[in-house]
């Protein structure tokens, strides 16, 4: 049986300065619903589709480091892009995360089931960036967030 292969459709980039990085590429012309706010009313995530079906996305550096555990302990995320590919099943993502780090790659993230409800992992690519794999979101196995969120 034949797998379906993992689809590239997110780009998201940790933002220096969400508000400018925001008002940078609205400027552009990319449409972005008003941004994600924490407690404090701080912007740390903005999403939008563009025409061609790929997420665009922004998170502010405090913000990676919470969905990112291999990113927690680190100061250069400023800039750091996060290229995300889409698979069929749950069981994929273990799949993927287990092959990639079985052949050298390092995990940032080890295949987990994230607060907004997809299976989630993120390996390393030799060149230092971070790819994503997800599962689709299931809306009933959303939990809260985890600490630290913004």
């Amino acid at each position: 049986m034949e797998r379906n292969k993992p689809v590239f459709d997110q780009v998201s980039i940790v933002a220096g300065s969400f508000n400018r990085s925001f008002d940078f590429y609205r400027r552009l012309g990319v449409s972005f619903p008003e941004p994600v706010t924490g407690r404090v009313g701080d912007p740390f995530h903005a999403n939008a589709e563009t025409s061609n079906g790929l997420r665009f996305e922004l998170d502010s550096a405090a913000f990676a480091a919470v969905w990112n555990p291999g990113w927690a302990a680190r100061s250069d995320l400023v800039g750091r892009v996060v290229l995300g590919f889409g698979v069929a099943s749950r069981e994929e993502v273990d799949r993927i995360y287990a092959e990639l780090t079985s052949a050298g790659h390092p995990g940032l993230a080890p295949p987990h089931d994230a607060f907004w409800g997809a299976r989630y992992a993120i390996i390393e690519d030799p060149n230092g960036t971070a790819v994503g794999v997800m599962s689709a979101i299931d809306p009933g196995g959303k939990t809260s967030p985890p600490s630290g969120w913004p």
